[in-house]
């Protein structure tokens, strides 16, 4: 098997060197057992230490909460390659290369920080709190077309479709046909996926172009008609010469709709699947009680987040729980580990809403925060009251099947029937 990409389409500059020598441990990530299961191999690797060297990866990899925490928060490391280490994307992923240069995703303060403003002063609490009403009948809507008889798909009816029309509707593009952002969307993703190949790169590469094409189009049609969505306020930074330069205000604006679609269609999958294995129609109605609605969301999240892998290169040396990291290495962040640390959480693979602490890096930590993390929640917490509210005896007539989708997991099919 070719060695798979961390965050990066380059191949690290060179294999990192950590003292005292790391455990170290082989698991294929596209192994359809682990694609469907990770958390056997998670315990696995806790078990060796904080810190492992994952073969297929050739890197060392944070497998416990603390170590990710300080890893995460650290500015010692940082998403941005150094400078001495700049490996340019194949030619062929030019338009793809040229977003992610001008993403706050893949930047580091000072520049990562003005752009970050630039879009938090665009998504306001008062403009996330706004979306309640919509969300509802968005997701209500969706209920209402549910087959009267099942099997039927729930991803394909609810948990994909509902995000992607949220965040259109935040950024006042409800007009972006929903198969052109799922297809855009995936398209770019996969290149940050293990088994990735020049196939699904120059998929990727397509998709960007046809994103950036879109997206310019729409400032053009909105300078000449403004509105209120979150492009609009995008915009007027990049106008008032305060926030944004062209470029990035394109790149951001993508960045936002693919993050925002990409993470909480998974997230919102997970906790459907959760909440349909581990709970009847009565424990259901309780987990999602108004004043309790909101820790099962937490529980969620921890128990089976949407992202379960994010790298940082290594800036200066740094020792984390007795290893040291070189400048100039990398390391990943094992996310989907963190939530079930024994360390931090009592009985950490069972299921459980009224657990007193739920830690959890689903959304990452430090300057990289996700950004849409309130908005995730408020959608989290009505679409999942919508659904059980409208469907209370909602049940699966076959097990999940995840999608071959690693280091992102989420339901590729929810077979229900409605009653």
């Amino acid at each position: 098997m070719s060695k798979p990409p961390t965050q990066s389409p380059c191949d690290p500059a060179m294999p990192p060197v950590v003292s005292p020598p790391l455990p170290s441990l082989s698991q294929s990530p596209t192994d359809p057992g682990f694609v469907q299961n990770p958390y056997p191999f998670y315990d696995r690797a806790r078990a060796l230490g904080p810190l492992v060297r994952w073969q297929e990866y050739g890197l060392p990899v944070a497998t416990r909460l603390a170590a990710m925490n300080a890893l995460l928060k650290d500015r010692r490391l940082g998403r941005e390659r150094p400078s001495g280490q700049r490996c340019p994307m194949p030619a062929h992923m030019a338009g793809f290369a040229a977003l992610q240069a001008d993403s706050m995703l893949e930047l580091e303060p000072p520049r990562q920080r003005h752009l970050r403003a630039a879009v938090q002063a665009a998504l306001t609490p008062a403009m996330v709190a706004a979306q309640a009403p919509v969300i509802e009948t968005l997701a209500g809507a969706l209920v209402d077309a549910f087959p009267a008889h099942g099997p039927f798909d729930l991803v394909t009816a609810y948990t994909e479709v509902l995000p992607a029309r949220v965040i259109l509707h935040v950024m006042g593009l409800p007009e972006v046909p929903l198969a052109d952002l799922q297809r855009w969307s995936e398209a770019m993703v996969r290149v940050y996926q293990a088994g990735c190949d020049r196939a699904a790169e120059d998929a990727a590469e397509d998709a960007a172009r046809a994103f950036v094409d879109y997206v310019t189009r729409a400032i053009v049609r909105r300078r000449a008609r403004p509105g209120t969505g979150m492009l609009d306020a995008l915009i007027a930074a990049c106008d008032a010469g305060a926030g944004l330069a062209p470029a990035e205000l394109v790149a951001n604006a993508v960045l936002v709709m693919n993050a925002a679609r990409e993470a909480t269609v998974h997230a919102l999958g997970n906790a459907v699947a959760v909440l349909l294995a581990h709970g009847d129609a009565d424990q259901r109605r309780a987990w999602l009680a108004p004043g309790q609605i909101e820790e099962t969301v937490e529980e969620c999240l921890r128990f089976d987040p949407p992202l379960h892998l994010f790298t940082r290169h290594v800036y200066e040396e740094v020792e984390v729980m007795g290893h040291r990291l070189p400048a100039g290495s990398e390391v990943i962040c094992l996310l989907g580990a963190a939530g079930r640390d024994p360390a931090r959480i009592e009985a950490p693979h069972r299921f459980d809403p009224y657990r007193p602490s739920k830690p959890h890096l689903a959304f990452s930590a430090g300057v990289h925060f996700c950004l849409g993390a309130a908005l995730a929640r408020l959608e989290l917490k009505l679409a999942l009251r919508t659904l059980f509210t409208r469907c209370p005896v909602l049940r699966l007539t076959a097990p999940p099947v995840y999608a071959d989708s690693y280091h992102f997991r989420g339901p590729g099919a929810l077979m229900v029937s409605p009653g």
